[in-house]
């Protein structure tokens, strides 16, 4: 049974173990891999569209996407696994492409996995209200107890004024 639900959560587990491999990588190297994260407009920054999600400002910040990355994609695979690597690879480039088209430009640089996390929080919402079975509603209802938060990260916080700079 333990391997078969380690066999389940494999790929989750491997995204979160390539992102702290990253992590200690790039620690080592004096944060060298930051140049590889998304600089908005810039032909050069494309390249941190499929590579921001694994890339991060340190251990606090991989620290705070992981447990949501666990939780979120956990319960992604458990009630729908056979969508976890659309859903993940349409998050990665489409949320990528997003950041690099709106974003703040240069010179920031964007990474990190809350579009990841933000993905799976909006498929397992929205899976309950269009599905409406019992269990992805529960699903949903768990979600949103445990990460309805999350809404309010995507929210401006700071006023008009300081956002136009």
């Amino acid at each position: 049974m333990k391997d078969r639900a380690l066999k389940k959560f494999s790929p989750i587990l491997g995204i979160v173990a390539v992102i702290w491999i990253v992590v200690l990588v790039n620690l080592v190297t004096g944060n060298a891999l930051v140049q590889f994260g998304i600089v908005p407009r810039t032909l050069s920054g494309l390249i941190g569209v499929p590579l921001a999600p694994f890339l991060h400002f340190g251990l606090v910040h991989a620290f705070s996407n992981t447990l949501p990355l666990l939780v979120l994609g956990g319960l992604l695979l458990m009630t729908n696994g056979s969508r976890f690597w659309h859903v993940t690879i349409v998050a990665i480039l489409g949320g990528g492409l997003l950041v690099w088209a709106f974003a703040r430009g240069a010179p920031n640089v964007h990474l990190g996995a809350s579009g990841l996390v933000f993905a799976y929080f909006v498929y397992l919402v929205t899976r309950g209200i269009v599905e409406r079975s019992v269990s992805a509603l529960a699903v949903t209802g768990a979600v949103v107890l445990l990460y309805g938060g999350l809404i309010w990260g995507i929210l401006p916080t700071l006023p008009d004024r300081e956002c136009t700079r």
